[in-house]
């Protein structure tokens, strides 16, 4: 939706440059996910590194010289720290932000240190593994994802990038809630696409949007008598499009899946009454489809 409605904007017509751009978006989804979840990796790093050069100082305090290791030991940010899965996909796509800019560390460090939950952790004698897991968890639920420095760092980064944090930022927490007790922690680098039909599915939902943007605009023409269509919003006719087009050259996408997701779409990319808009046209569009026998969906309950 967004390459199309970038496309409008542009008057581009170029499709191949466009879905390229299209790839690429989805592609630096992964580096925002290695961004986010190694600023765990980093903090531990920066903060054991801070503990070492401050226990060998030459006047060092007697807390200096006998630290609290509570937060390097942690359970999790080790599991993190030493995860091959991780290492290998930093490495692999060349993730090093926060060793260039390791200024949005250290205010992610002091942050966390002024926090209440920080205290209270590091006050405790003992502690295990479930407490260790709560722990890193609330320090990215509430120091990481919601600091307005890292996400102004990060919009200035990559444009294309936020409206991409929410979806990453819970993806992350999710996992970070479900590493286990073991060596690796469960945890793995999810993929972007779970199979190659997943990719396939992004090139043909939009070359075939883009391919017959006309004759799938016709579809809705007349079903919106009280508006003129240069007064419809811009991204509901590309939400319109692109619904159709999955109603009609999608045979494996049951109708109501279709439905709901891009009034989901509507809901956080256009105005307040769109959904309801694009929810009527679409409704009267299905029975006039299902009257003309131009719903061809393959599978039990896919109407």
């Amino acid at each position: 939706m967004q390459t199309l409605y970038s496309m409008h904007q542009s008057h581009s017509d170029n499709l191949e440059k466009e879905e390229k751009f299209l790839f690429q978006s989805i592609e630096n989804v992964q580096d925002l996910y290695l961004i986010m979840i190694s600023t765990l990796v980093e903090i531990r790093s920066k903060e054991e590194a801070f503990i070492d050069i401050s226990s060998k100082k030459h006047l060092a305090t007697k807390e200096e010289k006998n630290p609290n290791l509570k937060f390097v030991n942690n359970a999790v940010l080790n599991i993190l720290a030493g995860n091959k899965s991780l290492l290998n996909a930093l490495e692999n796509r060349k993730i090093n932000n926060w060793n260039i800019h390791d200024e949005y560390i250290l205010i992610l460090m002091n942050e966390i240190k002024e926090s209440a939950f920080y205290q209270e952790y590091m006050g405790k004698k003992e502690s295990d593994f479930e407490q260790d897991r709560e722990f890193v968890a609330n320090i990215f639920s509430e120091i990481i994802a919601p600091n307005i420095k890292l996400y102004e760092y990060l919009e200035d980064h990559k444009l294309t990038w936020i409206d991409d944090v929410p979806l990453v930022n819970t993806l992350i927490l999710k996992q970070l809630k479900g590493i286990k007790n073991t060596e690796n922690g469960d945890f793995y680098v999810p993929k972007l696409y779970n199979d190659s039909d997943d990719k396939e599915f992004v090139s043909s939902l939009f070359k075939k949007t883009v391919l017959n943007e006309k004759e799938l605009g016709k579809e809705f023409a007349d079903k919106t008598p009280n508006w003129e269509a240069d007064r419809i919003a811009e991204i509901d006719t590309i939400i319109l499009k692109m619904a159709i087009c999955e109603f009609l050259k999608f045979p494996s996408i049951p109708v109501k899946v279709t439905i709901n997701e891009y009034l989901e779409i509507a809901k956080e990319y256009s105005t307040p009454k769109s959904s309801i808009f694009i929810n009527g046209i679409l409704d009267n569009l299905v029975k006039e489809f299902e009257a003309a026998k131009k719903l061809n969906k393959a599978g039990r309950g896919l109407m």
